[in-house]
């Protein structure tokens, strides 16, 4: 990293920002062409997950190239100068890299299914009940962790 400084090595602070993240930019590779897409996400065990219709454009990369680049921030705020070019942002930042697969195992879809509803809902019901046909239609993805750097400014 240029910035030493800015550097975040303490691995719980790390941990902290992809628990606090609501979106997790994912981008992807196909033929030598970069994708990226925001998605909703949950981090456990150094895992990411996330979800996904069974078709589409991601699914279809992630078919061929397994390999993920991930990014995620939190409490970005504008700190303004009287000076433009001494304007800036206050941020935390995650960056990482690793290995996708497909959960395909139906309770093992609804163990995580559950963990993003915990989440985002502040109404999290544990009794939540999946279709058989939502189910199918829903892909999860297991992104295994293997590089990660975080980084701060203005904080």
């Amino acid at each position: 990293m240029k910035r030493s400084e800015k550097e975040i090595k303490d691995k719980e602070t790390i941990k902290w920002i992809l628990k606090e993240a609501h979106v997790c930019r994912i981008a992807l590779c196909d033929n030598n062409k970069p994708y990226i897409v925001p998605m909703n996400f949950v981090f456990k065990d150094n895992y990411l997950y996330l979800h996904s219709a069974t078709e589409g454009r991601k699914i279809a990369i992630l078919n061929k190239n397994k390999n993920i680049c991930f990014e995620v921030d939190i409490k970005n705020k504008l700190v303004t100068s009287e000076t433009a070019c001494n304007w800036r942002m206050r941020y935390y930042s995650v960056i990482g890299s690793g290995k996708a697969k497909f959960i395909e195992d139906k309770n093992g879809k609804k163990k995580i299914l559950n963990n993003l509803i915990q989440k985002y809902s502040e109404n999290y019901l544990k009794t939540i009940k999946y279709s058989e046909s939502a189910l199918n239609k829903t892909a999860v993805i297991e992104v295994e962790i293997t590089g990660l750097t975080g980084k701060k400014s203005g904080y």
